[in-house]
């Protein structure tokens, strides 16, 4: 489903850059944009303030889905490396409650045994 959104907004950004007007101003020559010592690059445009030209919006979601994207590939990760731990944790789990059914199961016994003696033969 992320990939087919990208994938959208992907074309709508080839479409601006193929039928929009004049030339699009790139990020590196903003005044919203800047890039630390380290490289990493830090975008300040906020799409309901200062957006210069409709490629910006759209480069911004791509952004803002390219982040969600990466988030979901962290979770998926966690999600991972936890799964052989729940199911150790299950399989505890279920063997704790057969145990527990098979030490009551002495009373439910002993009450079928009781209605049985209850009941007139015939």
């Amino acid at each position: 489903m992320l990939y087919v959104i990208m994938a959208k907004i992907k074309d709508c950004l080839i479409f601006f850059l193929k039928f929009g007007a004049g030339k699009m101003i790139q990020c590196k020559d903003c005044e919203f944009y800047s890039e630390d010592a380290e490289g990493r690059r830090t975008f300040a445009c906020d799409p309901f303030k200062n957006i210069k030209e409709p490629h910006c919006l759209v480069k911004w979601q791509l952004l803002r889905l390219d982040m969600l994207v990466a988030a979901f590939r962290g979770m998926a990760g966690f999600q991972e490396k936890m799964a052989p731990m729940q199911d150790k944790i299950l399989k505890y789990v279920q063997r704790e409650l057969e145990d527990l059914d098979e030490s009551e199961s002495w009373k439910v016994d002993e009450e079928d045994e009781d209605e049985d003696e209850d009941e007139p033969c015939l």
